[in-house]
């Protein structure tokens, strides 16, 4: 499987990662953790509106790809489905174990200079280049 290098695709969800934190921070006093977020929307309370919003803002993304150019965004999973059940299963595992997301710890805990985010974004990319190296180059996948 050939991995396609997008910089500036990426340049621009980053960005755009980069200034929702930085709003809903600002805005709202609220840590942008994707878990986090959709643990609310479906188990919250009273800010459960401002997470569904989030999230419908997020579903509606490759619908605003669709209506500027004609065409839904190209997405590729290279695995079944079992796998990805499984694969979402262990992400959920650690992510109650680590108490956040890649997005929460990653994107906002790192930019406020968390031991506890450091620690866990380092265990992430870690682990994620572990995983790698042993799918593709143990496993050949």
């Amino acid at each position: 499987m050939e991995t396609v290098f997008t910089p500036w695709q990426s340049l621009g969800g980053g960005l755009l990662i980069g200034l929702a934190s930085v709003f809903l921070m600002a805005l709202n006093g609220r840590i942008l953790g994707a878990t986090g977020i959709i643990s609310g929307a479906i188990f919250g309370g009273q800010d459960r509106w401002w997470r569904v919003a989030l999230l419908a803002g997020m579903i509606c993304g490759p619908v605003l790809v669709l209506l500027v150019t004609g065409s839904w965004p190209d997405i590729q999973v290279p695995v079944s489905k079992p796998m990805i059940l499984i694969g979402g299963f262990i992400v959920g595992i650690g992510v109650t174990l680590g108490s956040g997301c890649t997005s929460g710890h990653g994107v906002c805990g790192m930019a406020r200079l968390s031991p506890r985010s450091i620690a866990a974004t380092l265990t992430f990319m870690l682990t994620c280049a572990l995983t790698l190296y042993v799918m593709r180059h143990i496993f050949g996948l």
